[in-house]
């Protein structure tokens, strides 16, 4: 998370970070876009190209082997710049939160600590097993190097012990720092997504949060944004997501993949803005500005106009893909908008205009009404595939599928409707909050599913709950073919729910892990803080209490392969966010206002 720029002032704060678009005429050429842009590319190099080393230890710092020319294949002759002036005003997010009682106050404390007590006990087997490691292995101690082996979990956690209070720990982690070598890497390619949410966000984040009073912090995010801009030497500056780092160092020249997922391509914007601003060099801002424009330029020119398709031809600024969704490859496109606005302090309407265009598609195919036996006004985040006849009939098939990804909706929209004055969409907000409550409420285990199907209702008419249709489709779906004709309905249906452990209400549980995922939690809490709501508070009890009975381990906190089951089997994983955001957000919940105040900080 970034500190949000407000009028008269820049607060200091944190950010919590944590798909093909396509036109329908032929792949344009790189100059229209560069057109477009307020900065320009240098031509490419036309010398011939030298003979490349062959190897390049992983071992040996990158920049000995650099063979490329200093700028690059394709540099910037004039940079994008940050909007500057007075930041407009804002509307105000947080609810003004009722005095409490001494007894709430304690009830709330004893969840607070709670909370901080597992975050510990994680923090301590992560310490034991896995320091200066990515990930600890939960279940057989050890670790694991999933993001390029640079200490993931303590870089991305290291705002999370800062509100915590665990200073002597956020201590110990700086001092570490020195020994995370971002000049080189074991991993063949780097994934610049992950990368920057993870150490750019994670090390800004830091900075922010503890005033700017630990100058290495800042130092250290230099250091991985300047590793993660070459990754945009490409001849029309679109970033290779998947970047074969060695091949670049040793001067073999790039371009962007033709196979890009659009949330790692549009997702980068909040943390190249912010190390932008702290350092006051441009070419940050302008990398990621870059693609901010080519994006916005796709939006109306999609299968389903206003909404980005979850991959991109990324080296044709081609958009040519059918599938189209808020959940995973695409989720956090759409979830910065807002907070990139804000961050912007306003200054430009390029993030609202997307965003609010990007609505109209969402409200009207993504997000769907679900029948459920309890008849709750909730809504669930979707899918759909969507494709243009030849003579321009929009034709949309919609999919009733929901994923724990999509929880971040309800924070989205909450935040959406106020900043940008559309207050009929609060209502849309907290209907998401709910639906993704009710999915962790009526599961076995009381947590929600990675992917899940649920019976749409009727675009129009009675959505009552029909007992007949649920258990003819779940019947229809998974079929007893050894079940005796004399067999009702209803008897067959009890048989798959059983066979298939369906709670009522669900149709099919495709993925059905819990990773300590942070979507849900995240907009419990905005929603929380936007409204006031108590009941919020007391639905994060329970969801944090589940989790926690299903997930700690004796070393500190686990995936769960089946949330389904009685006991679930622990998978060995225990990903960064479960410490940077998951915690962080139940903490918060639980503490008071001024923690992770929405009219300070950017999530």
């Amino acid at each position: 998370m970034f500190p949000r720029r407000k009028t008269g002032s820049l607060l200091a704060a944190f950010v919590f970070i944590a798909t093909f678009w396509y036109f329908y005429n032929a792949p344009p050429s790189i100059q229209p876009y560069v057109d477009n842009f307020s900065g320009k590319l240098k031509p490419a190099s036309t010398e011939p190209e030298k003979p490349l080393p062959t190897t390049l230890s992983s071992g040996e710092k990158s920049t000995a082997a650099l063979k490329r020319p200093p700028s690059g294949y394709y540099p910037v002759e004039s940079f994008i710049s940050i909007p500057t002036g007075e930041p407009v005003k804002i509307a105000k997010l947080q609810h003004a939160l009722e005095t409490e009682t001494s007894d709430t106050k304690a009830e709330r404390l004893e969840r607070q600590a709670a909370v901080k007590a597992s975050f510990l006990h994680s923090w301590t087997g992560y310490k034991k097993h896995a320091w200066l490691k990515d990930e600890v292995t939960p279940v057989k101690a050890g670790f694991i190097n999933s993001f390029s082996g640079w200490a993931a979990t303590l870089v991305d956690a290291l705002d999370t012990l800062w509100m915590m209070g665990l200073k002597d720990e956020f201590e110990d982690a700086i001092k570490a720092l020195d020994e995370i070598d971002f000049s080189t890497t074991e991993a063949e390619d780097i994934n610049v997504f992950e990368t920057t949410i993870r150490y750019l966000g994670g090390f800004l984040g830091a900075y922010d949060i503890s005033h700017q009073q630990y100058p290495k912090l800042l130092e250290k995010a230099t250091e991985v944004g300047e590793l993660l801009y070459g990754a945009f030497d490409t001849p029309n500056r679109m970033p290779v997501t998947r970047w074969k780092w060695k091949k670049a160092k040793l001067g073999e020249k790039q371009e962007a993949s033709d196979s890009t997922l659009i949330a790692e391509l549009g997702s980068l914007t909040l943390e190249f803005t912010r190390l932008s601003q702290l350092t006051n060099d441009p070419k940050y801002f302008d990398a990621i500005q870059r693609i901010s424009d080519a994006i916005q330029k796709a939006q109306s020119h999609t299968h389903l106009p206003g909404m980005w398709a979850v991959m991109v031809n990324a080296a044709q600024l081609t958009f040519r893909d059918s599938s189209f969704t808020l959940g995973g490859m695409a989720d956090s496109l759409y979830e910065y908008l807002p907070k990139q606005h804000m961050l912007l302090g306003g200054l430009t309407k390029q993030y609202q205009e997307m965003y609010e265009l990007s609505m109209e598609p969402i409200k009207k195919h993504i997000f769907f009404k679900p029948m459920t036996p309890d008849n709750a006004e909730i809504l669930v985040s979707g899918a759909v595939r969507a494709s243009t006849t030849g003579d321009g009939e929009l034709r949309v098939s919609k999919e009733a599928k929901g994923q724990h990804l999509g929880c971040f909706t309800g924070g989205m929209v909450g935040i959406g409707a106020k900043i940008f004055d559309r207050p009929e969409d609060l209502a849309i907000a907290r209907k998401l909050v709910d639906g993704c409550i009710w999915a962790y409420n009526h599961t076995q285990t009381g947590i929600m599913p990675e992917i899940f199907q649920m019976m749409p209702c009727p675009d129009k008419g009675n959505c009552e709950w029909n007992e007949t249709l649920w258990q003819s489709t779940i019947v229809g779906d998974y079929p007893d073919h050894s079940a005796p004709d004399s067999m009702t309905l209803e008897e067959k249906a009890k048989n798959a729910m059983k066979d298939q452990r369906l709670p009522a209400g669900f149709t099919d549980i495709m993925d059905r892990r819990y990773i300590l995922r942070p979507e849900a939690i995240e907009s419990v809490f905005i929603m929380y803080r936007l409204t006031g709501d108590k009941a919020l508070q007391d639905a994060a009890w329970r969801m944090f209490n589940a989790i926690e009975k299903y997930t700690k381990t004796d070393i500190a906190s686990a995936a769960i392969k089946d949330m389904t089951m009685e006991e679930p089997p622990k998978d060995n994983r225990m990903e960064s966010f479960w410490l940077a955001e998951t915690l962080k957000y139940f903490y918060a919940i639980f503490s008071d206002p001024d923690i992770l105040d929405l009219d300070e900080f950017v999530l």
